[in-house]
């Protein structure tokens, strides 16, 4: 298991990453890195033997943060931001269709497994509608809620 980056290798992070319990005076839950942000790596260890984890700080936001390698590219790679991530809830914008059937009305709610970043094609999603999963472009969606950190810090407190 040999590691990707090394120390003081710039990166980037490719997920949006809330605090999991692990990163004390931030709750449960609480954005604590946003994808695109970029950082450098300080450290690499293992986590249960199998995983390695990279201690990346990022200096913009004077963090601190672990994360393992495929939250990671390097500084030079292609980068292609996403409106959403994986497990977000969206909706469709559009009607979708398949071989003429339709399968999604408007406003209809699904969520995101996967997200594809290709550099000709823009972004696509696989969407589950219901017991359907669809490859949907990012102008075909919306987000079901806006998220406002600030707001779901407020809550969390409560």
């Amino acid at each position: 298991m040999l590691p990707k980056f090394e120390f003081g290798d710039e990166v980037r992070i490719i997920r949006n990453v809330r605090n999991d319990g692990t990163y004390p005076g931030v709750p449960i839950g609480m954005l604590l890195i946003r994808r695109g942000s970029t950082g450098f790596v300080m450290n690499v260890g293992t986590f249960l033997q199998d995983q390695l984890i990279y201690t990346v700080n990022i200096l913009e936001q004077d963090k601190i943060v672990g994360f393992r390698e495929e939250e990671l590219i390097g500084i030079d790679d292609v980068w292609i931001p996403s409106k959403f991530e994986s497990r977000e809830r969206v909706r469709s914008r559009i009607t979708l269709t398949v071989c003429g059937e339709v399968r999604v009305t408007p406003g209809m709610e699904g969520e995101i497994l996967k997200v594809f970043r290709d550099e000709n094609n823009g972004v696509l999603y696989h969407v589950i509608f219901h017991d359907q999963v669809l490859q949907v472009s990012e102008s075909a969606l919306e987000a079901t809620k806006v998220y406002d950190d600030e707001e779901k810090s407020d809550a969390a407190a409560h």
